[in-house]
């Protein structure tokens, strides 16, 4: 069984990467985890599925790789979860629907796992007329 190197990645693994299925049973160690992410990322391969196993847990072994932790927390667990960390949300259109749109977007994302990250150079800065509504801007 693989030692972790300190007190606090053991913890941080307990607390965000450890699965822990629905009727209550967890992983019992890293190895475990190590296991099912090695699995489900040799899954694609439509030959020599085990070799690619083997591969991806020699990479693993000894903390010597670790992928990004959405990895880690989601894949092989049956979440319906990204597996990507962040996501850089698309152009926020400056209007009350295109303002509630990216908000909307953001919010799936957010559910699903993912961190998001937007781009406020589009809205028009604070104090600046608003046309609709003939009062100014509040600003991003």
């Amino acid at each position: 069984m693989t030692a972790f190197p300190n007190p606090l990645a053991e913890e941080i693994w307990a607390d965000r990467y450890r699965f822990v299925a629905p009727g209550g049973a967890a992983e019992p160690s890293i190895d475990a985890t190590w296991a099912r992410v090695a699995r489900v990322l040799a899954a694609v391969e439509p030959e020599a599925r085990p070799t690619w196993e083997g591969r991806f847990l020699d990479a693993l072994a000894d903390f010597r790789f670790l992928p990004g932790g959405r990895i880690l927390a989601g894949a092989g667990t049956g979440r319906r979860v990204t597996l990507c960390n962040c996501f850089v949300m698309g152009t926020i259109e400056d209007t009350l629907d295109g303002i509630f749109r990216a908000l909307h977007e953001g919010a799936l994302t957010m559910q699903q796992g993912g961190g998001i990250g937007y781009d406020y150079s589009t809205l028009r800065p604070a104090g600046e007329p608003a046309d609709t509504t003939g009062g100014v801007a509040s600003g991003p």
